[in-house]
């Protein structure tokens, strides 16, 4: 009797950063191996066949995507970037960006027909923007908030391929925080993996995350205080429970 086919993840960590012509243009990212390392031996014990690549350009990101269509895959297939990046964009250890929507067009039903029916999962911790998140009183018993006009955060919202799941490390205009202990995102990922919560729908289970940072996470020093939302886009049809082996 043949075993069933294991389902596949792809992680991307990127660390170290330079142009074409070897000037340094983004901070290292210190934290980010280890930590993908760790996710990278959790998802293995859940019975993925993982796949961990460390400082790659934008080509070879697009390549590594492309590789997958002519992989056998399993019931999921999950992606983890850790990055720099801003709206919409990823960036490769050669600082060229990478579009999102290019990574979704490489693995779409009329490109790749063996992942039509697998639910993609994504995890993307990188920045989507510059801004700071402040944070908000959740409770309060003084006046009411003053009402400010901002410009609507979602009016470039990301359209996903089907059966296809995007969870970012923060919302759109804000940054993603990262130290030499890891990301608040992908701690709160691997906290949940590590745990009986991992049994969970998936669309539970991120919102889990959500919760976990949103009340347990915030920077310390130069950015004391700050904090950071996750959120999460889903067009898929029926609940699934990817980690749960």
């Amino acid at each position: 009797m043949s075993q069933p086919r294991q389902s596949r993840a792809l992680l991307i960590v990127n660390t170290n950063f330079c142009s074409s012509d070897g000037d340094v243009v983004f901070g290292t990212r210190g934290g980010a191996k280890r930590e993908a390392e760790k996710l990278s031996n959790v998802l293995s014990r859940l019975n993925y066949k993982v796949k961990l690549m460390h400082n790659k350009t934008a080509k070879e990101i697009e390549d590594l995507y492309r590789q997958e269509r002519c992989c056998e895959h399993g019931e999921y297939f999950v992606s983890i970037i850790s990055s720099h990046g801003e709206e919409g964009v990823i960036f490769g250890c050669d600082s060229e960006p990478v579009k999102l929507t290019r990574i979704f067009q490489i693995l779409s039903s009329e490109k790749c027909p063996v992942l039509t029916k697998i639910p993609k999962i994504f995890f993307i911790q990188a920045c989507r923007g510059r801004e700071f998140d402040q944070g908000v009183v959740v409770e309060c018993d003084s006046g009411e908030p003053k009402t400010e006009c901002e410009p609507d955060c979602f009016s470039h919202y990301l359209s996903i391929p089907p059966q296809t799941v995007v969870m970012f490390a923060c919302s759109p205009g804000y940054v993603a925080f990262l130290n030499i202990f890891g990301s608040m995102f992908l701690q709160a990922l691997l906290k949940v993996l590590e745990g009986e919560e991992r049994h969970l729908a998936l669309n539970r289970l991120m919102t889990r995350i959500n919760g976990e940072v949103a009340f347990h996470c915030q920077a310390r020093g130069t950015y004391e205080g700050c904090k950071e939302m996750p959120c999460f886009v889903t067009n898929l049809l029926q609940e699934v429970f990817p980690f749960s082996a």
